[in-house]
């Protein structure tokens, strides 16, 4: 197994530690052709946008990513692409979620021998797990592999919660686990999550999963956000965290407004990824928005409501 030393970040969070990770991290979505194959080209082009625009880094095969849609096989040739195209200029992370648990670790070790930066997990769905049995998911996963773990929490799609005290658990328990993702509707969830966990390591990175909690999570002592709208206008998101970053809150603020306007795209289509792929595609880079099935793709007057509102 290869040594992974944990990373270092020159990003200051409100308890004056450094967090492992910080940020905007953009959840990609997986570009493919208009039969379901990863198209590579267009996909590069995507990175080489976020790169240009000032994200801190990326993750692939997160639910944005469809990552439940794709073969094992096929995730695994396209993190190594994604890592030799990246190669170093941002952060790469390989969602690696799954039902079970084999798939999950395989996937890990993988990812570690392409070369990711850290590795996010997504808790069991359909059975969610309890509190015990999440323990020793996770604690399995952080075993496996020597990158750094980011918990992945969104209990609207996986039927259940990790707990404040839970993620402080584990924080403790595993060192090789530094951060979650929290994409619950609440900010005082993330919040209490913060405060517990700090308790535990102060450099526990805790990232909003809902892209208008940016400033808030950042005041409430978070990292940053994963979240969709990066993939859209990862300008916009990169402005915000450099103006927090500086200490020029008005510019901040414009730019989280902006934010506020542009999630009502997540309400456009049948399932939101669609949306967004849509986005992508009407600010220029000529993807193709399907989405794997089953699923609703993009109307016509889906695609026109998607312009009016970029516009």
């Amino acid at each position: 197994m290869t040594n992974h030393s944990l990373p270092t970040s020159t990003d200051d969070s409100a308890n004056g530690a450094e967090p492992y990770f910080s940020g905007v991290i953009c959840p990609s979505i997986t570009v493919t052709a208009d039969d379901g194959s990863i198209d590579y080209e267009l996909w590069g082009r995507h990175l080489d946008h976020l790169i240009e625009a000032g994200v801190n880094g990326v993750l692939l095969f997160g639910s944005i990513g469809e990552f439940y849609a794709f073969p094992l096989e096929v995730k695994e040739r396209a993190v190594e692409f994604a890592v030799r195209h990246v190669a170093g200029r941002i952060k790469v992370f390989a969602g690696v979620g799954d039902t079970d648990l084999g798939k999950v670790v395989d996937f890990a070790r993988c990812a570690e021998a392409a070369g990711v930066d850290g590795l996010v997990v997504v808790s069991p769905y359909y059975f969610g797990p309890s509190e015990q049995a999440a323990k020793r998911f996770f604690g399995a996963v952080a075993s496996a592999s020597d990158l750094p773990v980011i918990l992945y929490n969104f209990p609207a799609r996986t039927g259940s919660d990790l707990s404040p005290e839970l993620v402080a658990e584990l924080a403790a328990e595993h060192p090789t686990i530094v951060g979650i993702k929290d994409t619950v509707d609440t900010i005082s969830h993330t919040r209490r999550i913060i405060r517990a966990v700090h308790r535990v390591n102060p450099r526990f990175a805790v990232f909003s999963g809902f892209d208008e909690y940016y400033l808030v999570n950042r005041v409430s002592g978070g990292a940053g956000v994963i979240c969709g709208l990066t993939n859209v206008e990862p300008e916009t998101f990169g402005l915000m965290h450099r103006a927090y970053e500086s200490g020029a809150y008005a510019v901040a603020i414009e730019a989280a407004r902006r934010v506020s306007h542009l999630m009502a795209l997540y309400d456009v289509s049948d399932l939101f990824i669609a949306a967004i792929k849509g986005a992508v595609a009407a600010k220029g880079l000529p993807i193709s928005t399907l989405i794997r099935e089953p699923a609703v793709q993009l109307t016509e007057d889906q695609h026109a409501r998607i312009r009016e509102l970029l516009a």
